[in-house]
């Protein structure tokens, strides 16, 4: 396999900026914006395009007034609950969308804004989970709602030019769905996050970059990446940081504690039954998506975005091809998923030793249906 990428070359500065680096971060780690204490918005473009990819158009006013509720939601509950003290012009003295500059600018104001801001991001994110329960509308819909959208921005940019050179979509089968409950200590299928996955394979290793920072810019909100969920073989994420630290996150013994944790997901398997030299990278992000692109209505007091639970995974081609070979080709994974599956249904036996008990057909209940 290539050495990995030298990430400081691969972009000027003009191209890629704090922003970009921190979220490929996150999405590469799996961490959660909520222990961040400021972000890197410098200007309404930058702001805007990140609202774009939450699903929200900055110039319509609808969906500018839907943040401004979100907002007033937010500085409502930490009023009531912590007794918090907010200057007025975060409270309510300015457009919500000017609170992201202020949370990244230091500044007296700086830490009020990134509270509220977070506080915004669960409300919106409860509040589209709810939504997804009041419509009439199938998860098939929602899933080709998804597939349709991911497809499009896809094709925009192998359209201008990334070196995407394999792109596959697929839902999990129901016989699949099973299997995985049974294989995983978890039987609980809200925990399943790859229902609908995503698999992308690029032309080689200094193209995973730029391809996972044009997925953040263009479909996938770096806020919603899954904790906990991200695998990453394939880029070095201390080439990413400044000073060997990021600076979004507070650096107590207990934050350390949590990114050493965050590293050690990082570099184990997809799950369990991947071989041992199996690379990818592999993670969940919550897409955000429009009621009306699967031809639902908003509602008023749940706003106009559900989410889709979706899983990406992203090669280049010599990782791809490598991953094709001997027990790392998705014939011996599912064998040995299959094999944890018969282990657990029959607590270790063999399953020729089973044989059903023969019934008299005279000793059966008549009146049985």
């Amino acid at each position: 396999m290539e050495p990995p990428p030298n990430i400081a070359g691969l972009f000027e500065a003009s191209e890629l900026g704090i922003e970009d680096l921190e979220a490929v971060r996150l999405l590469l780690r799996g961490g959660s914006i909520i222990d961040w204490h400021q972000l890197d918005f410098h200007d309404y473009e930058a702001v805007d395009r990140f609202l774009r990819v939450n699903e929200f158009d900055s110039s319509n006013e609808d969906d500018m007034l839907r943040l401004e509720d979100i907002r007033h939601q937010a500085v409502d509950y930490l009023t009531h609950n912590f007794e918090f003290e907010f200057p007025e012009s975060i409270a309510d003295g300015m457009p919500a969308r000017d609170i992201f500059l202020v949370a990244s600018k230091a500044g007296r104001h700086q830490v009020w804004a990134c509270v509220i801001l977070k506080v915004m991001h669960i409300i919106h994110h409860l509040a589209g989970r709810e939504l997804a329960t009041r419509l009439s509308i199938s998860h098939d819909k929602m899933y080709s709602a998804i597939e349709l959208k991911v497809m499009q921005v896809v094709e925009e940019l192998r359209a201008e030019g990334f070196p995407i050179i394999e792109f596959e979509w697929s839902r999990k089968s129901r016989d699949s769905l099973i299997s995985k409950l049974i294989a995983k200590r978890s039987t609980l299928a809200a925990s399943i996050y790859d229902k609908l996955r995503f698999r992308m394979i690029v032309r080689n290793g200094t193209d995973l970059l730029p391809i996972m920072a044009a997925l953040h810019r263009r479909l996938i909100p770096f806020n919603y990446v899954v904790p906990g969920e991200s695998v990453n073989h394939l880029i070095p994420v201390s080439e990413l940081e400044s000073g060997g630290g990021s600076p979004h996150e507070s650096r107590s013994p207990s934050d350390h504690a949590l990114e050493q944790q965050q590293q050690k997901t990082a570099a184990l398997p997809v799950n369990e039954f991947s071989a041992p030299n199996y690379k990818i990278i592999n993670f969940v992000a919550d897409l955000p998506l429009r009621v009306e692109s699967f031809g639902a209505e908003a509602r008023p007091d749940y706003g106009h975005v559900v989410f889709v639970l979706t899983e990406f995974q992203i090669a280049d081609k010599q990782t791809s091809i490598a991953n094709e070979l001997g027990e790392n080709n998705h014939d011996a994974y599912k064998m040995r998923q299959h094999e944890r599956v018969r282990q657990r249904l029959m607590r270790g036996r063999k399953s020729r030793t089973l044989r059903l008990r023969k019934v008299d057909p005279s000793t059966i209940d008549k009146n049985f249906t």
